[in-house]
């Protein structure tokens, strides 16, 4: 009875550290919207999803009178899930993104936003560590992310 009970244990605290583990960043690389190519690397430490214009409107109005700079001074990476966005409005869209003054990494296909599992009705925020998601938030109030975003240290 004593080793079913240990046992018992044992698979509990498994069960929670399995909860609490690390999940690994598959390295990937899109182009921006003036076409330039990134590769997600160590260094990136917040990594901001939109996926659908609603979204996209949220992180635009928490960092649209930021300098330019701003998010790669706080080693944030921005990726705009465009893969639904119907071709004639993609014609007009990706070149007016071009006046930004972020880098809007574009994720035309949909491969990238789809390995972290977010909805289309906010934004996410995955805190990355070593090239992994450590933390996940969600925001729907443009206020809230862009105070959000302004907390990050600068190194």
């Amino acid at each position: 009875m004593r080793r079913l009970v240990l046992v018992a244990l044992l698979l509990q605290c498994f069960s929670a550290l399995a909860d609490d583990a690390i999940v690994p960043v598959k390295k990937w690389t899109l182009l921006d919207q003036n076409d330039k190519a990134y590769t997600l690397d160590d260094d990136a430490q917040v990594l901001l999803v939109a996926r659908s214009m609603s979204a996209a409107k949220l992180v635009n109005a928490a960092i649209e009178d930021s300098p330019a700079g701003y998010l790669e001074a706080r080693h944030m990476i921005y990726v705009a899930d465009i893969e639904k966005m119907p071709s004639l409005v993609k014609m007009v869209a990706v070149p007016a993104m071009r006046s930004a003054k972020y880098r809007i990494l574009l994720d035309r296909d949909g491969r990238v936003a789809s390995e972290y599992k977010g909805d289309r009705d906010s934004v996410q925020w995955l805190t990355l560590k070593g090239g992994a998601v450590v933390q996940e938030q969600r925001f729907t109030d443009g206020t809230a992310l862009k105070q959000a975003i302004a907390q990050r240290p600068q190194p």
